[in-house]
């Protein structure tokens, strides 16, 4: 190379940093490098470690160390000074050692923080190195410590410290708790586990391969890192995907899947809607409107009716759904896609069948679901979960806690010892919260109510246990359908136990899955559901009584009055006139977490509620001490699903 190479060289570097310069100023932004000494200025330090020789990441170097010649570069370290100057012909000469056979090998001096670089000796070398598309850089690192505290960022830190002692990869930087964890079940990695120098080297070059892709589709304009996104692509792609796909089949996979990656960036990325949508068009809108006049509908089910009441609940619903729109429907349903391989199957077939709606009945096809939603992209896809963030897939669910607060009420009238059991199913979103409703609803007719809560997903006959220490009253599993109490199944809604043994019904939530199946297919109908699509957030439906989707069913045998009582809560709370948490209401620990005039708590609130109220005796089973069996729901659907393990993948 000659000098005027490298001159010219320096130049085009230099119009860069001023287009850079330009670009960065435009949109608000700090065009300089940042400086390490003003985001440390006032803060306490955790401590410092060196590392003698790294190979450091381009893509982590973000700044310098001190104000210095900070105005030389631009933030991506492009010069900005005079071709002649001092900086510029250093610059050149350093240019014309990393083409010649020279080359530029003394490592750079930094400091890390945060999982991000600052440049204290060799800023131009990295200015150089950066412009000509190196990956990485060797450095002599002095890792800054923060002080350990509950934010966020500062956990995942310390995630991150203990990922790279046996990852020995810098590459990735998640800043929330909980991410690495999935990152390492996603690559089939336990915690801690060495990683080889081949694992190394092929996830930073599969990384490197899908962080261009990302950038590509113009991730740099999303709030989102690239890793952000990596992990909700790994939720439909396997790993080894990355070496399989050519660069055009990568970036076609990702821009399938770039709805929900820009759901990722939204700060409030669910949109829950508690009540069904209506079609607010006007009569032109839709006589010019291309909203379809009949559509092919699958149901795709965990097990099947004759083994599960949950799947005959929505059978009946499918049912509901075919008598009330003969001339507009045509259903077909799958059974027994209790493997990620046959809910993979019965989906693939259900498309190939002509489906332009799914509905899969059950959280453990959630993944399987939003897998088939990227495939088929035209096809809308609804999932019975709750709280999921993806805008290609649409979750439902029912506002359980509504029906428990009246059963509550029947509960507390109905024990003569103030004392109520309630057996609990899983520790899922928004149990805790029916848990709670019934709790306060006992109150409500018997302020002296106590509730010794069990658990199904636990060792031992909940049941029995109950009635062993003189409990009378008990709250079970709710009825699938307003059909009939199951008493003789292992006895459904909340129930009297007789001297004698025997159960008698009280009342129960149930469901009627047929009211939410005819709204939805109506909405898609009339066009109602395209204006409630919005391809930043996700949609969740967490309908409650005032939907029709679920009711509660008296028995016969309760005292008239008490019947009287159950139907004003139930109109009251169907009108919107009764929440049953507008009160002041104290934890199991004497805390108070709510007050009367602090106005109603949020859907989010609800269903992430994992807490009990003051009246209840039990708590919330980790995921640790429950059932096997009922582990892979309670990792996709639970209350504390974030500290949970994945189950691990394929490997690297």
């Amino acid at each position: 190379m000659t000098t005027q190479d490298a001159r010219d060289e320096y130049v085009r570097a230099l119009r860069l940093g001023q287009k850079e310069f330009k670009e960065r100023s435009m949109a608000g932004k700090d065009p300089y490098p940042a400086v390490l000494d003003d985001i440390l200025e006032g803060q306490a330090q955790g401590g410092v470690a060196n590392i003698p020789l790294l190979e450091i990441p381009v893509e982590h170097i973000v700044g310098v160390k001190s104000q210095g010649r900070v105005s030389a570069f631009t933030a991506g370290f492009l010069p900005l000074l005079n071709p002649d100057s001092e900086f510029g012909l250093k610059w050149q000469h350093l240019c014309m050692a990393h083409l010649g056979t020279e080359g530029i090998r003394d490592p750079i001096i930094c400091f890390e923080y945060l999982g991000k670089f600052y440049v204290q000796e060799g800023n131009k070398r990295v200015s150089v190195l950066k412009y000509f598309g190196a990956a990485r850089i060797p450095g002599s690192v002095t890792r800054i410590l923060p002080v350990r505290s509950d934010e966020p960022r500062i956990q995942a830190y310390y995630e991150f410290l203990d990922f790279y002692k046996s990852a020995k990869v810098y590459d990735v930087q998640f800043r929330h708790p909980g991410d690495y964890a999935k990152l390492l079940a996603y690559l089939g990695k336990e915690p801690g586990e060495e990683w080889t120098e081949r694992e190394q080297r092929t996830f930073t070059a599969y990384f490197q391969y899908f962080r261009e892709a990302f950038r590509s589709l113009g991730g740099d304009d999303l709030g989102l890192e690239p890793e952000d996104a990596l992990l909700l692509w790994l939720q439909v792609y396997p790993f080894r995907d990355l070496g399989r796909l050519s660069a055009a089949e990568l970036k076609k996979a990702l821009s399938r899947l770039w709805e929900d990656v820009v759901t990722l960036d939204q700060a409030d990325p669910v949109q829950v809607r508690t009540e069904p949508g209506k079609d607010a068009r006007g009569v032109f809108s839709r006589l010019i409107s291309s909203t379809p006049d009949h559509l092919n509908v699958a149901f795709v089910h965990q097990k099947d009716p004759k083994r599960s009441i949950w799947v005959q609940s929505h059978d009946d619903g499918r049912i509901h759904l075919e008598q009330v729109l003969p001339e507009k429907v045509t259903v077909k349903s799958y059974f027994d896609a209790d493997t990620p391989t046959l809910a993979e199957k019965y989906l693939d077939q259900a498309v190939a069948d002509g489906a332009e709606v799914v509905f899969t009945t059950s959280p453990q096809l959630s993944r399987a679901t939003l897998r088939a939603a990227v495939k088929y992209p035209k096809v809308r896809f609804l999932n019975c979960s709750a709280d999921t963030p993806f805008s290609s897939v649409r979750s439902y669910y029912t506002r359980d806690y509504e029906g428990k607060f009246i059963t509550g009420a029947i509960a507390g009238a109905m024990a003569k010892n103030d004392r109520i059991g309630y057996v609990g199913t899983y520790p899922l979103l928004g149990v805790p919260a029916a848990i709670d409703a019934f709790a306060l609803g006992a109150q409500l007719t018997n302020p002296r109510a106590r509730i010794s809560l069990r658990w199904t997903c636990q060792p031992g006959n909940p049941t029995q246990e109950l009635i062993s220490e003189g409990i009378r009253v008990i709250s079970n599993r709710d009825i699938p359908t307003p059909g009939g109490f199951y008493l003789h199944a292992g006895g459904y809604g909340t129930y009297l136990v007789e001297d004698s043994g025997r159960l008698t019904a009280l009342a129960s939530p149930c469901y009627l899955w047929g009211r939410f199946y005819e709204n939805v297919i109506r909405s898609i109908l009339s066009g109602a559901w395209d204006q409630e699509r919005d391809a930043t957030k996700a949609v969740n439906y967490w309908w409650g009584l005032n939907s029709g989707v679920i009711d509660v069913k008296l028995a016969d045998s309760i005292p008239p009055g008490l019947a009287v009582l159950a139907q004003m809560l139930r109109k009251g709370l169907k009108q919107g006139a009764i929440d049953p948490f507008a009160r002041t209401i104290r934890d199991q620990s004497g805390k108070v977490m709510h007050t009367a005039d602090q106005g109603a708590f949020s859907p989010d609130t609800l269903l992430r509620m994992d807490w009990l109220c003051e009246n209840v005796d039990g708590e919330i089973p980790d995921y640790a001490h429950i059932a096997p069996m009922a582990q892979p729901l309670v990792r996709e659907l639970g209350v504390h699903r974030e500290q949970v393990p994945l189950e691990k993948e394929e490997g690297l």
